[in-house]
């Protein structure tokens, strides 16, 4: 629980404001969701109380899987992730000459490349590399399937310069990467069988090219206060979020379900599972050497949920995974982040 659940609340005129607040927001969210829900046929348990746990700090997108990122000051929410114009998140990926997606993990220096979207227009850039630019636009309609994890997904090949230019400064070999396009609109992969021990994630949350789902959330609190316990501090990008909260307690995001950025409803599906790749400098591109913050992640953040723990393992959570819930939105930094308040009598979304 909320730590903030141990404390008196004193009434003050700020309070009673926030408290108005939060019910114009709620009865808001009410009207303009039960027909979102009732265009899509969903049915939802919405609460009609909401709390203001903080604000959006920052807003990361990750054009390609596994590379750098681009930083924004605001970003439409669509089912596939964040978007603005041909900008979209985890859309493009690098895989090997078998069709397997390649990541961090395996190759640090990935996170050294850096991406640039002006119109359609791809441009990467990396250290002692001359820039490339691909026009997503023009790439070719034909399909065919790649895999992130075991599951097949539809990819479009970007062609053979920016093949050529991933092997070379990722393998120093003239071949084994490339670079694919997600070629649909909506999501297309199933749940994987190690997330359905959540119930509440669903097919269409998964985004195009993410390891779960479309969006993750950190807490920045929750990384300052792993930041007390390990000798090298980390940043949020150590994590990969879309979106980063300030003003909120320390872990507290384990106990939201129900989340709203500014006018976007959001919904926590899953804790978000860490790995190696939080080893890896966000800038240099190389792991640590003592595997931090990962080994001093696993000794306070690991599930011990007996019916959960088969899916988790021994891999920590830090942050949460989200899916889209309400119509699509723009969410800016600066925006109020709000959780819904469990009662008694929640409202039920139309059929």
């Amino acid at each position: 629980m909320s730590q903030l659940s141990n404390k008196k609340i004193i009434l003050t005129d700020r309070t009673r404001m926030s408290c108005i607040t939060a019910l114009a927001i709620g009865t808001t969210t009410l009207l303009v969701f039960a027909w979102w829900w009732w265009r899509r046929g969903k049915v939802y348990i919405l609460p009609r109380n909401w709390r203001k746990v903080g604000e959006l700090s920052d807003i990361f997108v990750f054009p390609v899987k596994s590379l750098g990122c681009i930083r924004e000051t605001a970003i439409e929410c669509t089912p596939l992730g964040c978007k603005s114009g041909w900008l979209r998140d985890r859309t493009l990926m690098v895989i090997d000459l078998s069709g397997k997606f390649v990541t961090g993990r395996q190759l640090p220096r990935m996170v050294q490349v850096i991406p640039n979207v002006a119109g359609s227009v791809l441009t990467l850039r990396a250290p002692g590399m001359m820039t490339i630019s691909i026009d997503l636009a023009q790439i070719g309609s034909k399909t065919f399937k790649a895999a992130v994890w075991s599951q097949s997904v539809p990819a479009c090949d970007c062609g053979e310069e920016v093949a050529r230019w991933l092997s070379r400064f990722l393998l120093q070999e003239d071949t084994g990467l490339r670079l694919v396009y997600y070629p649909l609109d909506g999501p297309y992969r199933d749940v994987r069988e190690n997330n359905r021990g959540f119930p509440l994630m669903e097919k269409s949350d998964a985004g195009a090219y993410p390891d779960a789902t479309a969006y993750t959330l950190m807490n920045e609190a929750s990384i300052n206060d792993l930041n007390t316990r390990i000798e090298d501090a980390v940043v949020p990008l150590n994590f990969r979020p879309n979106f980063v909260v300030k003003g909120a307690e320390p872990l507290e995001e384990d106990t939201w379900d129900w989340i709203k950025i500014g006018g976007v409803l959001f919904r926590n599906v899953k804790p978000c599972t860490r790995c190696i790749f939080t080893t890896v400098h966000p800038e240099l591109g190389v792991k640590h050497p003592k595997m931090e913050p990962l080994k001093t992640l696993k000794t306070y953040r690991l599930i011990e949920d007996p019916d959960l723990r088969p899916y988790t393992k021994d891999n920590p959570v830090m942050g949460v995974h989200m899916g889209l819930k309400g119509p699509n939105g723009v969410v800016r930094i600066g925006d109020p982040v709000y959780v819904g308040i469990a009662d008694a009598d929640p409202v039920t979304s139309p059929p």
